[in-house]
């Protein structure tokens, strides 16, 4: 399995206190990290070599890219910047 960086959604800030804190239960943004959790990405994270840096999860990536296509954001440097 490839070296990932790691992540966390209930990473806690000073303010607010925690980024569920930020987006309400119904949020598009939810709903799309729901979905993407249930998907079988076992050969896409299979492909990783585990050489060099570590990578971002694809879980995380493949949700950041659907929620920017479903904003009307394609562009991968404009959503880079609304992360």
């Amino acid at each position: 399995m490839g070296c990932f960086i790691r992540f966390s959604r209930d990473q806690e800030y000073l303010l607010p206190p925690s980024m569920n804190d930020w987006l309400p239960q119904d949020h598009l943004a939810r709903f799309i990290v729901e979905v993407v959790e249930q998907l079988d990405l076992s050969k896409l994270i299979r492909r990783y070599s585990g050489c060099g840096s570590a990578a971002y999860h694809p879980a995380l990536m493949l949700a950041l890219l659907i929620y920017g296509y479903a904003t009307g954001i394609f562009s991968s440097r404009k959503i880079e910047r609304a992360t």
